[in-house]
């Protein structure tokens, strides 16, 4: 065993031989520091303790931060059980000890961060909840935005998530400003990236319960997207009027129509459906029913089979798997470990790599990352998916040159959205909507694109990148 792996301090192998990180002298000083903060409130002290007990390496550390490190504090946005604020953090999150000095690394004086602040109206033991799960997907598998620590807003005391700030905005933003230049590698990519992340997410046998592109955040949507807002649909508990039913909250276009209908309690292949939906928004751009109020009526018309009209000249390969998301027959829903094999093959079979690098691990064996070295990279336009996307290409080019009111590619897109389209959770309790089905020539259209593709296996080995 090299030196460079040896705590010069302990004696002990470092947890985390990149970051120097020695679990025991670290475990001491955390432990040394208790009494020099609380939050004041002894659940959320021993969530903040046992997380830095319990780390093996800097980003399984989260902290209690006094609201006066935070400067330039402003409103972004409102959802439905809170709302998000931009806020400059003076320090960082801690990267590891400082030997030398004998105190915490921190590599920047100050890093942009978002606050997510609660309603006073929400039960403090889900908020909790929430960050518990916020937690363990973000440093289990890195699915959700990096979780920093715990504060508190000093005029209304209510605590906020300081969470790693995404400046390219929600998916849903992105595509309105966006979605004029965005490829179909990216439209893959994205596909791939998502089910990948909530693959993850359901492996720790977490459901999101709220999942639409409000909750889907980047720096940057060309490499990355996280998970966020985990837990809201338990927020409000029990509907006091039927204990035994309990509340629906989320945004209507994206639940599924057996939890609307109360047939069947949430579960993976409710997210799944969810995914379809937030499919379709990537791959046209436009979010699901713009144009009308987003009321009972329209939560009769989903379970009875209503779904957003695909595109004719999508590809088809990609409209049977959104298909198959949101069918009204649960059981016959892919799950995410599915979606992310295909989505991989159509990416691979769209855009090829040559020459795959080596894989990097932790010291404790965590897979973190791979590092690849690419000699050669481009378009394969003979595969199955690549004949499709290029007829798709050119339907675009000659709608765009046929199309007079077409000034730019680059402009951002333009749809109307009624005044009573609402896409923020809510609470969403209706009363004797029908059972779930599909419409007439659902089945019928999904059976034909399936048989048309049977051939292509989903199941070869997938390239990640």
């Amino acid at each position: 065993m090299s030196s460079a792996e040896i705590c010069p301090e302990c004696n002990q192998k470092y947890a985390n031989t990149f970051y120097k990180w020695c679990k025991s002298c670290n475990l001491k000083r955390f432990q040394n520091d208790f009494n020099n903060w609380t939050s004041g409130n002894d659940k959320i002290d021993k969530f903040i303790q046992d997380a830095q007990l319990n780390t093996n390496y800097n980003r399984r550390v989260i902290e209690w931060i006094p609201y006066d490190r935070f400067k330039d504090v402003k409103q972004i946005g409102k959802g439905g059980f809170g709302t998000i604020h931009y806020a400059r953090w003076i320090g960082r999150s801690i990267g590891g000890w400082d030997i030398k000095n004998q105190q915490w690394k921190r590599y920047r004086k100050e890093v942009e961060v978002a606050l997510k602040k609660f309603d006073n109206f929400v039960n403090f033991n889900d908020v909790l909840n929430e960050m518990k799960i916020h937690f363990k997907t973000c440093t289990d598998n890195y699915s959700s935005i990096q979780f920093y620590g715990i504060t508190q807003d000093p005029e209304t005391h209510s605590y906020m998530m300081v969470l790693e700030y995404a400046s390219d905005g929600n998916l849903r933003e992105y595509l309105k400003i966006n979605f004029n230049n965005i490829d179909w590698f990216q439209k893959l990519f994205n596909l791939r990236d998502l089910s990948h992340r909530l693959k993850n997410i359901h492996e720790l046998d977490i459901v999101h319960q709220d999942f639409h592109p409000g909750n889907i955040l980047s720096s940057n949507f060309k490499n990355y997207m996280y998970i966020s807002d985990f837990g809201l649909s338990k927020l409000i508990g029990t509907n006091p009027n039927n204990p035994e039913k309990k509340n629906i909250v989320g945004v209507l276009p994206y639940i599924a129509p057996e939890v609307l209908s109360g047939d069947e309690e949430y579960t993976k292949a409710a997210d799944v459906y969810s995914f379809g939906i937030i499919a379709y928004e990537i791959i046209t751009g436009i979010p699901p029913y713009p144009d009308i109020p987003h009321d009972e009526d329209l939560a009769i018309k989903i379970c009875n089979g209503l779904r957003p009209k695909i595109p004719f000249h999508t590809p088809k390969l990609i409209t049977g798997m959104i298909m198959r998301c949101w069918d009204a027959r649960v059981k016959h829903r892919p799950t995410f470990k599915e979606l992310y094999d295909e989505s991989g093959k159509y990416l691979n079979d769209y855009y090829y790599y040559l020459e795959k690098g080596k894989e990097l691990y932790d010291e404790s064996g965590k897979y973190l990352n791979d590092y690849y070295y690419y000699l050669e990279k481009g378009k394969n336009k003979d595969s199955e998916i690549g004949i499709q996307i290029k007829k798709a290409e050119e339907f675009s080019a000659n709608q765009e040159s046929t199309n007079t009111t077409t000034t730019t590619t680059t402009a951002p897109l333009n749809y109307q959205t009624h005044p009573q389209a609402i896409y923020t959770s809510r609470l969403l309790n209706y009363s004797k909507l029908p059972k779930p089905k599909n419409e007439e020539n659902f089945e019928r259209e999904l059976e034909e694109l399936t048989k048309s593709f049977s051939h292509i296996n989903t199941n070869d080995d997938i390239d990640e990148f």
